[in-house]
């Protein structure tokens, strides 16, 4: 009898659960589910140029990542089995930054809103980053309250608050505090504990 080449019978032959059970893999969790597609792949970390460890975004975690770098764009971010809090694990949104970094809609540039305005406009980092100082210093001098009605040592503003986010990290939130807290601040807190 003569073999039938067709598409139709070389797929047939070339079922998964067939090479499961006529191949060393019973299981089926190596070669016999493996597609002639996926074998010409190469990993994306194979072919980086380079490696640079850094520590997810998302959560005050601190999981370990290896970000894969190739051409000066991140191509592949996994997790850091040297990390001693995550060995290695992720979770779904930092197995996912990636696409946080690569998102075509991510917002690269400082937008403003001038009060009563209608219409956003792009602001150069340091003339944004000065107006907030001088908005900040502004608050301070404006509401600042040195001693009580008794005559008792305030030194302190209720007109600045601040909220911590847990995607920072421990050390971020205690420059942070101490910032807010040299500034007279007294309304500090951080969102893990509302």
């Amino acid at each position: 009898m003569a073999v039938d080449h067709s598409p139709r019978q070389r797929s047939f032959l070339g079922w998964p659960v067939l090479r499961q059970a006529g191949g060393g893999d019973a299981l089926g969790r190596g070669a016999a589910v493996t597609s002639p597609r996926t074998r010409r792949l190469t990993p994306r970390t194979q072919t980086a140029d380079r490696m640079v460890q850094s520590v997810c975004p998302f959560c005050a975690v601190g999981c370990g990542q290896r970000v894969y770098v190739k051409d000066d764009r991140v191509v592949q971010i996994e997790g850091d089995p040297d990390s001693p809090v995550s060995r290695g694990r992720l979770c779904p949104k930092g197995s996912a930054s990636e696409q946080l970094v690569n998102a075509p809609k991510r917002q690269m540039k400082v937008l403003y809103r001038r009060p009563y305005g209608t219409e956003w406009e792009t602001l150069d980092v340091d003339q944004a980053t000065d107006m907030v100082a001088q908005r900040m210093l502004d608050t301070r001098a404006r509401t600042w309250q040195d001693k009580d009605e008794d005559g008792r040592l305030l030194r302190r503003t209720l007109g600045i608050a601040a909220l911590g986010g847990a995607t920072l990290d421990n050390e971020e939130n205690y420059l942070i505090k101490k910032l807010f807290t040299a500034m007279g601040a007294i309304q500090i807190e951080n969102q893990a504990r509302i």
